[in-house]
């Protein structure tokens, strides 16, 4: 009875052996290369469970996601203007074409990401010659960005990857130059301010200058409309005064003498120096 259970205990053990050298499973994060004999039989990129022929065929594991390649110290590159610059990027990257990949670096991850990050130094290397200081930290960063990612994506062709991003982290100047190109860089937009300021204060006086203008013009106008009614008013007055002398024109010269009197005796602090028998005194006389 013991060698009989020990027997099926060998058997199962053999069965399990083998069911776990013929079936093999494929994550869904993963893509699976079925090697024969050393060769690459097969890629498998759908996930589940697969078969395989034990001891002539084996398989290895790539990964589908996102990978990054972050430099762990910044890169020294040189402007235009002979200015060193220091920089930190990093690159995201996936696997596209296992069986590629396996044969140009050998599957191995590390050397991947060596190939592509000399690659895109040797593209920042030319971006960075060809632009001055100011653009590649402000100007023209988004574009250096965009075209290092085109041009890393047909070196890593060749690989079997796909390079989905090229990012420039930190792009600063090293400490000996930083102060002579932030001084310069601050007395380019001093200088602007002061343009700036010069074309306002000139515009501030154009505009003044012609509103001084519109303002004589408008109060001459004002004037001459002024006048001219003050002109047609009196002339009115006029033809009305002679009207009334022409009607009775000793009755006019006592109105007008009353008129007189009240304008000239309107305060009780007025006083009238005049001869007695002066004709101003015509009417007050012939009242008595």
């Amino acid at each position: 009875m013991k060698a009989f259970l020990h027997a099926a205990l060998v058997v199962l053990v053999s069965l399990l052996v083998l069911v776990s050298q013929v079936f093999f499973t494929v994550d869904q994060r993963r893509y699976a290369l079925l090697f024969q004999m050393g060769e690459v039989k097969l890629t498998i990129s759908d996930p589940g469970l697969h078969l395989k022929w034990p001891l002539i065929q084996n398989v290895r594991y790539f990964d589908k996601r996102v990978l990054t390649i972050d430099s762990q110290d910044p890169e020294l590159f040189i402007t235009s203007e002979k200015k060193n610059v220091q920089v930190d990027s990093y690159v995201k990257w996936r696997i596209v074409d296992p069986e590629l990949y396996y044969i140009s670096v050998g599957g191995d991850e590390s050397r991947a990401g060596t190939r592509l990050m000399q690659t895109i130094n040797a593209g920042l290397r030319a971006e960075f010659g060809k632009r001055t200081v100011r653009q590649v930290i402000s100007d023209e960063r988004e574009k250096i960005m965009e075209d290092m990612r085109a041009k890393a994506n047909e070196d890593a062709k060749k690989i079997g990857v796909l390079v989905l991003d090229v990012r420039l982290k930190r792009v600063e100047l090293p400490t000996n130059v930083a102060d002579s190109v932030y001084e310069r860089m601050r007395s380019e937009r001093k200088q602007v301010a002061n343009q700036l300021r010069a074309e306002g204060a000139k515009q501030y006086e154009t505009t003044r200058a012609g509103a001084d203008r519109k303002r004589v013009e408008l109060l001459a106008q004002a004037y001459s409309a002024a006048q001219q009614i003050k002109g047609e008013g009196d002339a009115q007055a006029a033809a009305i005064y002679a009207r009334a002398f022409t009607r009775n024109p000793e009755f006019y010269a006592f109105y007008r003498s009353l008129e007189a009197y009240r304008e000239t005796f309107k305060s009780k602090q007025d006083v009238l120096v005049v001869e007695p028998d002066s004709d101003f005194f015509r009417y007050l006389k012939k009242a008595q």
